[in-house]
C-alpha cells in the first residue's frame, strides 16, 4: 500500500512525459480527422471514446499505475489543458487548436463533402433534427457542427446574423437566410 502512495522523481517525471506526449497526440488527431467521431453518441460513438480514454489513461500512467502515478497525471493534464487555454487565447487565427464550425445543413439540403469532411454520416443529423423538434427538413435553416463536436440545428424563418457565422466553414452558402442587418 506504501508503494502505491510514492513515485520517486524519475518515475515521476516519465508520467508528466507521457501524460504530455498522449494528450498533444490527442489533441493533433482531434485536429486533424475532426470532431465529428466526437460529437456521436452511438454505441460505436461511445466505445470509441471509451477506449480513447483507456489508452491515454495505460500510456499515461504505464505498466503499473498506482495513486502518486495517477496524482501526477491529473495535474499534468490539467496544466496542460491551461496551456491548451492560452494557446488558443493568444493565437492568430484562434483555431490553431480547434477545428472550425462547419456547416452541415443549408437549409434542406445536406453538404454531403462536409459531412465527409468531419467523419460523420447523414445518418448522424436526423436525431439532432428530431431533438430539435424538427421533423421536415424544409424547417432547416442550418445545421452546424461546433468545434465541441455538439451539432447546432437552427430553424428556419427568422433572418439570421451574418456574425453568428463569420467563423463557419461553408457559412456563404446561407446568404439568402441572413437578414439586411445581418
Amino acid at each position: 500500500m506504501l508503494r502505491e502512495l510514492s513515485l520517486t522523481p524519475v518515475e515521476a517525471l516519465e508520467v508528466v512525459a507521457s501524460t504530455t506526449l498522449i494528450y498533444w497526440a490527442f489533441i493533433i488527431l482531434v485536429r486533424i480527422l475532426g470532431q465529428g467521431p466526437l460529437a456521436r453518441v452511438s454505441s460505436y460513438g461511445l466505445a470509441s471514446a471509451v477506449a480513447a480514454g483507456s489508452v491515454v489513461g495505460r500510456a499515461a500512467l504505464g505498466y503499473t499505475p498506482d495513486v502518486a502515478g495517477g496524482a501526477v497525471a491529473l495535474v499534468t493534464l490539467f496544466l496542460m489543458h491551461a496551456i491548451a487555454g492560452q494557446i488558443q487565447r493568444r493565437t492568430r487565427p484562434r483555431r490553431v487548436l480547434d477545428s472550425p464550425p462547419l456547416l452541415l445543413m443549408a437549409g434542406p439540403e445536406v453538404l454531403h463533402g462536409n459531412l465527409r469532411r468531419s467523419h460523420l454520416v447523414e445518418g448522424d443529423l436526423w436525431p439532432r433534427l428530431r431533438l430539435a423538434g424538427i421533423a421536415d427538413p424544409a424547417d432547416v435553416a442550418c445545421v452546424v457542427l461546433e468545434p465541441t463536436g455538439e451539432i447546432s440545428v437552427l430553424r428556419r424563418g427568422a433572418a439570421l446574423d451574418r456574425r453568428a457565422f463569420q467563423d463557419v466553414r461553408g457559412a456563404e452558402r446561407l446568404d439568402s437566410l441572413f437578414g439586411a442587418d445581418g
